[in-house]
Order: C-alpha cells, then structure tokens, then sequence
C-alpha cells in the first residue's frame, strides 16, 4: 500500500438487506426521491441504520473488500448497489472521498 492509499478516506452510507430483490426495490424507491437516510431507518438491519445508514469516515481496509471495491472508486453522492458481501446485500452511498 503507498502513502497516497494509506491517506485516503472516505465517508459513506449504506443499508443492508437479506436479499437482492429487497435491496432493489429499495434503490428503486430511493432514485424515485425518497430519502436514503429513512429508508436505512427503516430497512436496514445494520445497527447504522439508526443514524440513517452513517459509517462514519473510514480508509482502504477498514471495511469488507467489496466495500472498499465501491467505496474508493465509484461517483459520490450517488446510490451504488446491490452489493453483495457475507453480510447479505448492501446499497452504498458514498458522501466524501479524499485521496
């Protein structure tokens, strides 16, 4: 890892559903204008999802891979997913990003 990845941070959101299906129709309802952090308060079985899906800010290898896969490199402020990881299926929403 280079200094430039060690520096890097970025600050994120997410929900976390058991299944695909779930996690789509949620993105659905989310790109048609309802609010990510209310769907995470009420979806999400993350115990995030109580701060409206808020991981806070974090660097490369904090989080599962697949996270950081999305994370480090896909367009801010926009709902990135369905994600899949051991912890069932995630949509991603990334706030910030400094490298």
């Amino acid at each position: 890892m280079n200094w430039r990845e060690r520096m890097a941070r970025a600050t994120a959101r997410h929900i976390l559903v058991a299944t695909e299906a779930e996690c789509l129709k949620l993105k659905a309802e989310i790109e048609g204008g309802a609010d990510f952090a209310e769907v995470a308060k009420k979806h999400s079985s993350c115990p995030s999802g109580r701060e409206g899906g808020d991981l806070g800010s974090f660097g490369p290898g904090q989080m599962v891979r697949e996270f950081d896969q999305v994370v480090f490199s896909g367009e801010l402020n926009k709902v990135h997913g369905p994600v899949k990881t051991q912890f069932g299926y995630h949509l991603l929403e990334i706030t910030s990003r400094t490298a």
